[in-house]
């Protein structure tokens, strides 16, 4: 059963209660496009999900499988606890490597870079955790954990980890001491030095007291999400891309290739001396701190909402049909959203090049209806022309209607 596909409606009727409650408190954790670029990049990892969720399974059922030292029984509510606990474990360390090692965190950062935090925060994930992620799960598949157990519990693991990115909700006493909460995840979300790399555990807070990675929410020192080297773009792909540019380009300018191959797997943070040198990295100055953004109309953020809409709805028909769906035909769908979602976020960017990059997608639209129809993905229904046709038409007088409201606003 897809967990994260049912709770869905769900997770957007809480961000819904969470606007509510700031309306009535009189105080604003939300930013319309940082809600859109966080919502893009979880769209995207779903997506993205279906196309390389086979290497984290494969592998998972092939130790289980082959090198698995006891055969724990599925349908034994023992073996759920047991394997409740022995996952967030596993994500404790997962997820604190995730922090300390740079190419993990490449793939990590993406769910920290959004300078906001509230529910919509929860739902920005990477898109290349499959790369490494799947390995730090190895050692349930060897204790004889059966797959269905373990998909079940990581599902769990992760729809818990969704109420605790709020702002609205305070210490909450003695949970604090066993239980991931809202105050302490917020620690793990800022960037505040006293803050940093702490908090790690998934639903339970007593691996970090364990290992001596807890830290306590204080009143005297305010968070500040985000983090230290700002990612100042709405766009998801290079939400995805970044850290790993960054990498590369230290890479490409040491002269040694043994710092040419180790930076990738040294602490985070670390660089060759020879390019920390040249290339230097100011730190950022938390005092002076100004969350990115750019001016846009009230024209230009409903037509945006409205557009998103349109890519929640695929990526959900996507999750939806994933099982049942070959993987030409999961490309395309795909292709299809990052490229919708990388026009959207030029277009919270305001970009000179937005309006041809916008008719390009509205255009692009019609051949990938075809494709989606030839391959299946879609019904060949007049009916999907028609809203199609409606949807670009639409879309053409709002993009022309949109920028000038920016414009007469301007004047």
């Amino acid at each position: 059963m897809n967990y994260v596909l049912y709770a869905v409606p769900f997770f957007f009727l809480l961000i819904v209660l969470e606007l509510l409650l700031d309306r009535w408190r009189g105080v604003s954790t939300y930013c319309l496009a940082d809600a859109i670029n966080s919502l893009s990049a979880g769209v995207l990892s779903t997506t993205s999900g279906l196309l390389t969720k086979a290497l984290g399974v494969l592998s998972y059922t092939l130790a289980w499988q082959h090198l698995g030292l006891l055969e724990l029984p599925a349908d034994a509510l023992w073996v759920w606890l047991v394997a409740f606990v022995f996952y967030d474990f596993c994500y404790y360390w997962h997820h604190r490597l995730g922090h300390e090692r740079n190419v993990l965190w490449a793939a990590h950062s993406v769910h920290h870079q959004s300078e906001e935090y509230n529910l919509s925060t929860a739902l920005r994930q990477t898109s290349t955790g499959f790369l490494f992620g799947w390995i730090f799960y190895l050692p349930m598949a060897l204790a004889g954990v059966p797959p269905l157990v373990f998909l079940t519990v990581a599902a769990l693991n992760l729809l818990y980890q969704f109420w605790v990115h709020t702002r609205h909700v305070p210490k909450l006493g003695w949970l604090e001491w066993l239980l991931i909460t809202p105050s302490n995840h917020r620690v793990h979300h800022a960037q505040n030095t006293v803050y940093m790399d702490r908090n790690y555990g998934g639903v339970f807070i007593v691996w970090d007291r364990l290992f001596d990675t807890f830290q306590e929410e204080l009143d005297e020192q305010p968070v500040i999400f985000g983090v230290t080297t700002a990612l100042a773009s709405w766009n998801p792909l290079w939400a995805n891309l970044q850290f790993y540019v960054a990498l590369w380009q230290d890479a490409q300018r040491a002269e040694a290739w043994r710092d040419k191959l180790r930076i990738w797997f040294m602490r985070t943070g670390w660089r060759p001396a020879d390019v920390a040198a040249s290339y230097p990295q100011d730190k950022p100055d938390l005092s002076r701190f100004v969350k990115f953004q750019v001016p846009l109309s009230r024209a230009q953020k409903v037509y945006a909402a409205a557009q998103f809409a349109l890519y929640l709805a695929g990526g959900s028909y996507l999750l939806a049909l994933g099982a049942e769906l070959r993987a030409p035909v999961l490309l395309l769908g795909w292709v299809w959203m990052a490229f919708g979602l990388y026009a959207l976020g030029v277009w919270l960017e305001n970009r000179p090049w937005v309006v041809p990059l916008e008719l390009l997608r509205l255009l692009l639209n019609l051949p990938a209806l075809w494709l989606a129809q030839g391959a299946g993905l879609l019904p060949a229904e007049t009916l999907a022309w028609a809203l199609l046709l409606g949807y670009s038409l639409a879309s053409g007088i709002a993009l022309c209607w949109a920028p000038r409201a920016l414009l007469r606003k301007a004047a």
